[in-house]
């Protein structure tokens, strides 16, 4: 599984973790996430600006 980081906010999502407050329960892979889905930390960026995280 893998992660994606918000290039503003540095907020990760984590695809074995999910986003359970917003909707995405744990496993949820990266390309169920809707599109059009925001940062849920600073509501900026969008999907598509999130980048893969580094470990």
């Amino acid at each position: 599984m893998t992660a994606y980081e918000c290039p503003v906010c540095q907020y990760v999502y984590d695809e074995a973790k999910g986003a359970p407050r917003e909707g995405f329960p744990a496993g949820t892979p990266w390309a169920d996430v809707p599109d059009d889905w925001a940062c849920p930390d600073c509501g900026v960026r969008e999907k598509i600006d999130f980048e893969a995280a580094t470990a």
